[in-house]
């Protein structure tokens, strides 16, 4: 047995222990794993106690070696941790049933999210159906996890993946404690109304033409949509919203320069001499202009790369969430 493998044990030890005393698992519920190398990882049994581990409920297993899980007393969600390990990237997986979340869940199908940490470090939740006591289709979570760190499974529980176990415990954290804000504000108004979620979802015209995404007409049509926007123009001049920020393609040469005088961009640039700049790859660019995945969320996560101070850029929260949304209203091919 390796050092890491013993670090990783220990750290799965103690991630268990605090998702039990934050009373997020009970009894014999839920399940941990880590990733040792690019073939093997760690997983905690079926049947142990994640509050009361020991060095014979945590299971190594060789990923690539269907025969090396014969025999193995390991979770039925287990199929689960392997797809993932072998689809996405990431370090750690928590699998958990969290009361708030599963209550909340099981009758609403968004979260409503009423603060601003909850849409910076959460963004929109997808939720999985799920027929099953146990997780039978794994791709769907699996697919959910490509837009979010963070899954819900409905009538089951969570699921969080992260470069660590405290990177995916915060999140488990913060969602339950949104929809307890949630139920909160529910006993002060029945119907929560929320102007600026209205502000965001005010409807645009759409044409039928799709552009090829980071292309120059693309990036064109968006700077017109911006500085056509009136919400925009009104947060950006309130908030004086003069800055240079740039985005950059991953792996091309493909920048965008975009300098924003009080909330109109008066000019497009082509290099990232900027105090911020957001990269990321393609796959991440086109949920984002899709509409799938929020670019706070995504920074806020490890999805996307930001060079500058996220604290600063955030000052202009409202007016970047409305830009953003405007992303997804010029279709892409």
């Amino acid at each position: 047995m390796n050092e890491r493998e013993n670090i990783l044990r220990e750290e799965i030890i103690k991630i268990g222990k605090r998702l039990d005393m934050r009373r997020l698992v009970v009894a014999r519920s839920g399940n941990l794993s880590a990733r040792i190398d690019e073939n093997n990882i760690l997983i905690t049994a079926t049947g142990s106690s994640l509050g009361d581990l020991k060095a014979e409920d945590i299971i190594q297993v060789d990923l690539t070696k269907d025969i090396d899980a014969v025999g193995k007393k390991l979770s039925t969600e287990f199929p689960l941790h392997s797809l993932i390990y072998k689809t996405l990237t990431p370090k750690t997986i928590i699998h958990c049933h969290p009361p708030l979340i599963n209550g909340y869940f099981s009758v609403y199908s968004n979260l409503k999210v009423l603060t601003f940490e909850s849409k910076l470090y959460l963004g929109d939740v997808p939720v999985v159906e799920q027929e099953t006591p146990s997780i039978t289709k794994p791709e769907l979570v699996r697919d959910a996890l490509k837009i979010n760190n963070l899954a819900v499974i409905k009538n089951h529980g969570v699921v969080a993946i992260g470069e660590n176990f405290t990177e995916g415990l915060y999140l488990v954290e913060a969602l339950e404690e949104a929809v307890r804000v949630a139920g909160i504000a529910r006993l002060f108004n029945k119907e929560i109304l929320d102007d600026f979620d209205k502000q965001l979802k005010v409807n645009l015209s759409e044409e039928d033409i799709a552009f090829e995404m980071f292309s120059g007409e693309h990036i064109q049509k968006l700077v017109d949509l911006v500085n056509q926007d009136d919400f925009i123009a009104e947060k950006g001049k309130d908030s004086d919203l003069t800055l240079k920020l740039a985005i950059k393609l991953d792996g091309t040469n493909s920048v965008y320069k975009f300098n924003f005088e009080k909330g109109k961009i008066a000019k497009l640039e082509f290099d990232e001499d900027a105090p911020f700049v957001i990269s990321a790859p393609q796959d991440v660019w086109e949920l984002i202009f899709l509409g799938k995945l929020d670019p706070f969320v995504a920074t806020t996560q490890g999805r996307m790369k930001l060079k500058g101070d996220l604290g600063k850029l955030s000052r202009w929260y409202v007016p970047f969430s409305r830009l953003f949304e405007l992303f997804k209203q010029v279709k892409i091919k």
